[in-house]
């Protein structure tokens, strides 16, 4: 043997298992297909939301949480209704344990810390026992992905200087070697060095082959979204055809080739139809990567158009419900979407996902952060809605429909269909009262004070020139996570179809669909997905020390 446990991928999931074997007495090798540039993968480009329940951040912006609401929600917005959804329910309830108890203790303990206003994605708007997030949940950690990702890096290093672990970069796993049915190593090619920058796509030359032991293997790969063949061919048939026009939220090293490297090793991938897109994407005007694309995080008072100028359905408002709004989209014809609003909505509710386009929470830079209340947009929304492809920018609504049509060149935005929707809309604010949902949405969003402060801008009309000028944004389809993986059980073991256990392997993080094959059922709660990394992670660890010690 080389070590006693082989982790492949060296994202989030894959240190947060190394940390804990290392702590464990475990010798470790981490093998990863990129440069050492890239240590931590995509948790690194992330916001670093994380779903907590009940914390301290909650009670002091007076949020009433509990596990009882949290689980409500989970199984509401998860919709686990397959027989493979057996441990992929177990994984939830034992996630919500988590988050409900000692992760941001544990996490607190790394060296985490968060910024004290908590935020409310996917708010659902259907009944209590629907999608979404009953209260606000998501925590952003201080200084975004990187923020998150250092304490277990560093902890890496450290047992890289201590001899109890090797990092071996520009290693690709192409098999997972087995031994009278048991996985005892990998082998693989080694690819030639290429120091371009964190997340631009690298050479993928071949230099030689290598071949390594172990009594345990740890897949923590991750997902799919950055291989458009594959989004494409695992596309429910649900969402009718995959989209022929897609963005990327991920590098293009996330690839999925380790998904279907071990399916061919016998183990059980389930849940591959289930995925997590986002709705609100818009191109990149300085990309890193190849089609790279940035989600909107948008607070809920742009008015959300079809590509014909049609509203969007009640609840689909903008934060509501993800995966709802995709499911619409693709009944329409259309593989994109429009959000009219005004600047003073933009400078107040526009926040876009990732590390790079925060530099104030990633750069844990105070004074920066205390312009976020000031009049005037972040710095990065104003450069995309000078520079991006997606952003039009005019006084008056008819000049911003040709702005509109101009940038698709299709011509399909009627403009008395978009004037009689924005109209409508504002005529709806003359009392306090209304019968549009989104109205009486954003008006209750105001009620919770991290909203009022920092997220929802005061409702006003569309039309009113004070408020100005008008801004329509397209919106197209971003591909980011894989809900579905490989299945295991809560001892992070994968398991066969047959439901028994393939000796030797164990998976976490997205490969793992972050624990079970999917623990996330069709939806998510957001602010899942870095935690989903770390516990899965740590599972697979644990599991892989009570393995061994019998």
């Amino acid at each position: 043997m080389d070590s006693d446990v082989i982790v492949v991928g060296a994202g989030l999931a894959g240190l947060a298992a190394a940390v804990e074997l290392v702590g464990l007495g475990k010798s470790v090798t981490v093998l990863e297909q990129e440069g050492e540039q890239s240590l931590g993968g995509q948790a690194f480009w992330s916001f670093g939301g994380l779903f907590l329940v009940d914390s301290p951040e909650q009670r002091r912006m007076g949020i009433k949480d509990s596990h009882e609401l949290a689980w409500q929600d989970w199984l509401g917005t998860a919709g686990f209704d397959r027989p493979e959804d057996e441990w992929p329910r177990k994984w939830a309830e034992a996630y919500v344990d988590f988050a409900s108890g000692e992760k941001r203790a544990w996490l607190h303990a790394m060296g985490v810390r968060f910024f004290p206003v908590v935020g409310w994605a996917e708010r659902g708007g259907y009944t209590a026992q629907g999608h979404g997030n009953s209260v606000p949940r998501f925590h952003i950690t201080w200084g975004t992905g990187p923020g998150i990702v250092e304490p277990f890096a560093q902890r890496v290093r450290q047992a890289e200087r201590d001899g109890k672990l090797q990092l071996k970069f520009r290693h690709r796993v192409d098999q997972l070697v087995t031994t009278d049915g048991v996985v005892t190593g990998v082998s693989g090619t080694l690819l030639s060095p290429d120091e371009s920058a964190r997340g631009v796509a690298t050479t993928r030359e071949a230099l030689g082959e290598f071949e390594l032991g172990a009594e345990a293997v740890v897949v923590t790969s991750g997902g799919i979204g950055g291989n458009f063949d594959l989004v494409r061919q695992n596309w429910p048939e649900r969402l009718g055809k995959p989209p022929k026009r897609l963005i990327s939220g991920v590098p293009a090293h996330v690839d999925g080739r380790m998904l279907g490297i071990a399916e061919a090793a016998g183990a059980n991938l389930i849940n591959r139809d289930r995925m997590w897109h986002y709705t609100e994407g818009i191109e990149n005007w300085d990309p890193i990567w190849p089609h790279h694309g940035i989600r909107i995080l948008p607070g809920p008072s742009s008015l959300w158009l079809d590509a014909t100028g049609k509203r969007l359905p009640a609840p689909l408002f903008p934060g509501f419900d993800t995966l709802g709004t995709l499911e619409h989209i693709m009944t329409t014809g259309h593989e994109y979407t429009w959000f009219v609003l005004t600047q003073k909505i933009l400078e107040k509710e526009f926040a876009l996902s990732g590390s790079e386009q925060n530099p104030d929470l990633t750069g844990k830079d105070i004074k920066l952060l205390l312009k976020r209340v000031l009049p005037g947009a972040p710095a990065p929304v104003e450069a995309f809605k000078k520079h991006g492809a997606d952003f039009a920018v005019a006084a008056t609504l008819p000049e911003l429909v040709a702005k509109m049509n101009g940038i698709t060149g299709e011509g399909l935005l009627d403009y008395e269909t978009v004037r009689a929707a924005v109209e409508a809309r504002d005529a709806e604010m003359d009392n306090k009262f209304t019968k549009d949902l989104q109205i009486t949405a954003l008006r209750g969003a105001r009620n919770y004070r991290g909203d009022k402060l920092i997220r929802v801008a005061s409702p006003h009309r569309l039309l009113d020139p004070k408020a100005g000028p008008l801004i329509g944004v397209r919106l197209n389809l971003l591909t980011r996570k894989t809900l579905g993986g490989l299945q295991t059980d809560l001892d992070g073991r994968v398991l066969r179809a047959d439901g028994s256990v393939l000796p030797g392997l164990y998976a976490a993080g997205e490969a793992a669909g972050f624990g079970g094959g999917g623990m996330h059922g069709y939806r998510s709660l957001e602010g899942t997905f870095l935690g989903g990394c770390l516990f899965s992670g740590r599972q697979a660890a644990r599991g892989v020390a009570k393995e061994a010690a019998g």
